[in-house]
């Protein structure tokens, strides 16, 4: 009985005997039947009928697979190293004004940095590299590169030594169609002016406290000082700079553990299961790719920052993620990446001068989402990288493994963004706004039933909210004293009302 045989990139993986991170779309070519589709963990798996099938040659496998699975920068660089360039030259020649083989020259050529030996084009109509409707592209008017050799319009929206892919998903779709900044607005402009003011220092502590529980980390009031006073620098300066980026690691770790460059070292996030057991979640690009990527992510964030036409939620997560998957420094690489965050959305303007999104909140009240955002690539990543662990936890990396960060597909990472500024407007921000409103009530209230002074009111709202809207027995006795025991009832009364939800 005949079986499906894998067409596309699942064939050349398969002939040449690669390990790829999956992507999101595989073919397979049936003998008989119709065409069909599994889905699963995201991934999905289209089996064509028999007159799909492309042919033996690879030219023919290339061409299936930028029709069908998309276009895969990291798979195609690991194809282009092992495949006969030759045999690739000629089929390219035998149809040289074909969309797909332009596509295909230029793409070699591109990842590998050699010249295949075919003469430049002179004649047909230009061509887009990535077609918009699929992927998020770069527009002509940031100076998308014209390509006469090929006649191809490359509008790839990112650097060559850092280039990840966005595709347009149904989910992404939805989400643009939210005005992010109206819909911030909206919400903004029913609470007073004078409480917005109060609340940006209520909200850039949370988020600050937010950003380190994420870590599990417990900063001492310096450390929180100085992270808060970061946030505050958000909308006035661009830190997506090399000396930026060091200065931000210099200033929210501790002092033993700047960095005065890039790391030098093998890097990776794990945790100790035993004393001889380390499980590893995460591994780092090696310290001799770290530059070149990390100049590839600030080149494509000046791009990015050009191209108008770019959803600033997909230039955040680009830059963020791609940060934080770099991982450039020995520590402060996640509350850097979560900061940038705030640095592009408070630079592209979406956020009201004068106000913050509390992001990191969202991602810490939604630790799956975020740990699932994160994980969309380290997981397939960590099955690819060769490592060994000496007894001191120092780690070697074998192998080329650049070009897994250097062409990450990103989608889920946008996807996730998406959500996170959504829920941070929806529910982070309109709680925090809430709260402060119920603040101000229960507070003048309270001051109704007995005239105390600011400070011992505060203490009383704060520690009633800390045992379910009752003062304990102990703090009664330790602050309040002087009060009656119906004084204590009714303000206790006047908190549970305030805070019923």
């Amino acid at each position: 009985m005949q079986q499906n045989r894998p067409a596309g990139y699942a064939f050349l993986l398969e002939k040449y005997k690669l390990d790829a991170i999956p992507n999101w779309h595989s073919s397979r070519i049936a003998p008989t039947g119709t065409r069909s589709e599994i889905i699963q963990d995201g991934l999905v798996e289209t089996t064509y009928p028999r007159s799909y099938w492309p042919g033996e040659r690879d030219g023919n496998h290339l061409e299936f697979a930028l029709k069908y699975d998309g276009i895969n920068l990291a798979t195609l660089a690991l194809i282009f190293e092992v495949i006969d360039a030759a045999s690739l030259r000629d089929w390219i020649a035998s149809k040289p004004t074909g969309k797909y083989a332009r596509k295909i020259w230029f793409l070699y050529e591109f990842l590998t940095g050699r010249q295949l030996l075919l003469a430049d084009l002179t004649q047909g109509n230009y061509i887009y590299l990535l077609e918009s409707n699929k992927y998020y592209s770069a527009r002509w008017s940031s100076g998308q590169e014209i390509v006469q050799r090929q006649r191809i319009y490359n509008n790839l929206p990112c650097s060559p030594e850092f280039c990840p892919i966005v595709r347009r998903t149904e989910k992404l779709a939805e989400m643009e169609r939210i005005d992010i900044t109206q819909r911030c607005e909206e919400i903004v402009t029913a609470y007073p002016p004078e409480l917005l003011k109060r609340a940006l220092s209520y909200l850039y502590r949370k988020e600050t406290k937010a950003s380190f529980e994420i870590e599990h980390i417990k900063p001492d009031s310096s450390r929180t000082d100085r992270f808060i006073a970061l946030l505050t620098t958000a909308e006035h300066r661009d830190f997506c700079e090399k000396e930026q980026l060091i200065e931000i690691q210099n200033s929210i770790v501790d002092s033993r553990f700047c960095d005065s460059d890039y790391r030098q070292n093998q890097n990776y996030v794990g945790e100790t299961v035993t004393p001889l057991q380390e499980k590893i979640h995460y591994i780092t690009p090696k310290p001799e790719d770290l530059t070149g990527l990390m100049n590839g992510l600030i080149s494509t964030h000046r791009k990015l920052k050009q191209e108008r036409n770019m959803p600033v939620v997909v230039h955040a997560a680009i830059i963020a993620y791609g940060f934080v998957f770099l991982h450039p420094f020995e520590d402060g690489n996640g509350r850097i990446h979560r900061f940038l965050i705030h640095n592009i959305l408070a630079q592209r303007r979406v956020v009201p001068e004068g106000l913050m999104f509390p992001v990191s909140a969202a991602m810490f009240n939604n630790p799956i989402l975020y740990d699932r955002s994160l994980e969309a690539f380290s997981v397939p990543l960590l099955k690819l990288v060769d490592y060994e662990l000496d007894d001191s936890g120092d780690m070697t990396v074998s192998g080329q493994t650049g070009i897994w960060y250097r062409y990450i597909d990103m989608t889920a990472q946008v996807e996730a963004l998406y959500e996170f500024v959504i829920k941070t407007i929806d529910e982070e921000l309109k709680k925090e706004l809430d709260f402060l409103v119920g603040y101000d009530r229960t507070k003048k209230a309270l001051q109704e039933i007995v005239d105390m002074p600011d400070r011992q009111i505060d203490l009383f709202i704060r520690l009633c909210l800390q045992n379910n809207g009752h003062l304990s027995t102990t703090k009664r006795e330790s602050h309040f004293g002087m009060l009656t025991d119906d004084e204590i009832e009714r303000m206790e009364a006047v908190v549970r009302t305030n805070y019923a939800s």
